[in-house]
């Protein structure tokens, strides 16, 4: 009985920190995420983070297409002069990167204006790269709002000054809200253990 009791009350303060840890970053982040062109002020870089460019019912993924959007209001706004997208190229059948760039250009982006990086496996990843690997300190994230929050937290940590620009979000059921409030938790705790990403490289300069 006594052992029953450990384990309720190991569940339930890991549950309450969970939910602490997702509402701190949106506190954290309020002010640095924006909705409209207007208000949002000018970087030289917008951040796009990847997804996959399909849904497993194998129609387009809206997080990838409102993603693509909201770059290229940005863009098409002068807000930003450049587009860097990161995103999982660890499969040779799976390149997000690409995807997003074929798609900015038939959109209108010039393609001396896109640079990719392929090693954004995760947000950390894209994040810590886009400074220590592209030389940005000073950056605009483009996801939608709650993956924009948890990127502008883990920049911070790293000295990097990141705003979010939010891209519109699809209606989600509680499964990926669930997901997001354990990717909250996990970017909390690399933070703490000072994980790092999985490659870093030679600089690239954004010109």
């Amino acid at each position: 009985m006594k052992k029953l009791k450990i384990i309720l009350l190991l569940t339930i303060l890991t549950a309450f920190g969970v939910f602490i840890t997702y509402h701190w970053m949106s506190f954290k982040t309020k002010n640095l995420v924006y909705d409209t062109v207007n208000a949002i002020p000018k970087n030289k870089v917008g951040l796009v983070l990847g997804t996959g460019k399909y849904a497993s019912n194998g129609n387009v993924n809206l997080f990838y297409k409102y993603r693509i959007d909201a770059a290229v209001e940005l863009y098409k706004a002068g807000k930003i002069e450049f587009i860097l997208v990161s995103g999982d190229n660890g499969r040779k059948d799976y390149d997000e990167p690409t995807d997003f760039k074929n798609d900015l250009i038939k959109k209108g982006i010039p393609e001396d204006k896109i640079y990719l990086d392929y090693a954004g496996f995760r947000t950390l990843d894209s994040m810590v790269r886009a400074k220590e690997i592209f030389n940005q300190t000073s950056i605009t994230v483009i996801s939608q709002k709650f993956h924009n929050q948890r990127a502008i937290y883990i920049a911070s940590h790293f000295n990097i000054d990141a705003v979010g620009f939010n891209a519109k979000n699809p209606k989600r059921g509680r499964m990926p809200q669930a997901r997001e409030y354990l990717a909250r938790s996990k970017a909390s705790l690399d933070l703490v253990f000072n994980v790092q990403p999985k490659f870093l490289g030679k600089q690239i300069n954004i010109q």
